[in-house]
């Protein structure tokens, strides 16, 4: 790109040689993501994946994309931009696997006020990251400059992934029957939702994000920017060893919208609530903001990132494929008749 200059855009706010020095600096990131497959690097018009579809009868395609949200925010505020990615990576792939299906590739998209390579480089390495705790591949993406629409320190980070199931093992709410038990893997924490709630109750414009809380045990600001937890190679781990029914990701809306979108009418997920093992930071959230508790289950994770309704009879080799990945999952309820969806008592 030695030979690609315009005064012209530069004049007007976009510095393309930026976005080639940005596109240089990420390059190390992205490769550590490579995996068989990957036909293209970065820097062609599109992205050329091969999948491996041996043993499929039927290969299904499974996409799914979103955004980091106001979280990003946080992140501007502290200067450090190394961690959305992952968030950006978890949000798409965590519902994927909620299919059943095994992420295969990943593309993001940056829009930012202004290009400075080294800060796009580091959204990118937290891309990659979250790519290799997955196991998908980052193989392309696109940062755009923003002049006179965003302020100059100003971003949104953005992508999306495809995955593949085999149709006879894509997962049905269909399957799913009283006396299943449901599975709670724990959260990291806030996670990626519910941040514009968050950001008003910390007032963080204002607040001192490096102060370490008590309750928390470390910065306001490190504990609001934890990344999300990507539950791909557990929940895989999960499906070989056990009879799961369905999936769950808790993002925005919390219980009582995301675990019924899991289940048939007809059925309720009746939680212990007491079984609920509930970080600190969300106690914090409620008793600073004054937020119900209904509105705290309904907005957050509570400290559930994940549920998954198993078969009552291989729950303990669920438990176990889940332990030997890493998670420490654990019984929260069961799957009971009923017609209100999510019974929290």
């Amino acid at each position: 790109m030695q030979n690609s200059h315009s005064a012209s855009y530069a004049a007007a706010g976009v510095n393309i040689e930026a976005g080639y020095e940005g596109v240089r600096l990420m390059k190390k990131h992205v490769e550590r993501t490579f995996i068989s497959g990957v036909v293209s690097g970065i820097g062609g018009f599109g992205g050329l994946f091969a999948p491996d579809l041996k043993g499929m009868k039927e290969p299904v395609l499974v996409s799914g994309t979103d955004g980091v949200g106001t979280k990003q925010r946080i992140a501007q505020l502290m200067g450090r931009h190394d961690t959305v990615g992952i968030d950006c990576v978890a949000m798409c792939v965590n519902d994927i696997i909620c299919c059943g299906a095994k992420p295969l590739f990943f593309l993001d998209y940056i829009a930012i006020g202004k290009n400075e390579p080294e800060k796009v480089a580091s959204l990118v390495s937290g891309v990659a990251e979250g790519c290799v705790q997955s196991g998908c591949a980052l193989i392309g993406g696109e940062t755009a400059e923003h002049p006179g629409t965003m302020s100059a320190e100003d971003y949104d980070l953005a992508g999306f992934s495809v995955g593949v199931v085999d149709k006879a093992k894509i997962l049905d709410p269909a399957s799913v029957r009283p006396g299943d038990l449901l599975l709670a893997l724990p959260s990291s924490g806030v996670h990626s939702n519910g941040y514009s709630l968050v950001r008003k109750v910390f007032d963080v414009e204002h607040a001192d994000l490096g102060r370490v809380v008590p309750e928390l045990g470390l910065p306001l600001g490190e504990a609001l920017l934890t990344p999300t937890c990507i539950y791909v190679k557990p929940v895989l781990a999960a499906l070989e060893a056990a009879e799961i029914h369905a999936v769950s990701h808790i993002t925005g809306g919390g219980f009582y919208e995301n675990i019924p979108r899991s289940l048939p009418q007809g059925l309720c997920a009746k939680i212990e609530k007491a079984a609920v093992q509930t970080p600190p930071i969300f106690g914090l959230i409620q008793r600073l903001g004054k937020v119900p508790e209904r509105d705290m289950f309904n907005t957050f994770n509570m400290g559930v990132g994940m549920s998954l309704a198993v078969s009552a009879d291989s729950t303990d080799r669920a438990l176990a494929a889940l332990k030997a990945a890493g998670v420490a999952a654990y019984v929260m309820g069961e799957i009971v008749p009923g017609e209100e969806r999510i019974r929290l008592c």
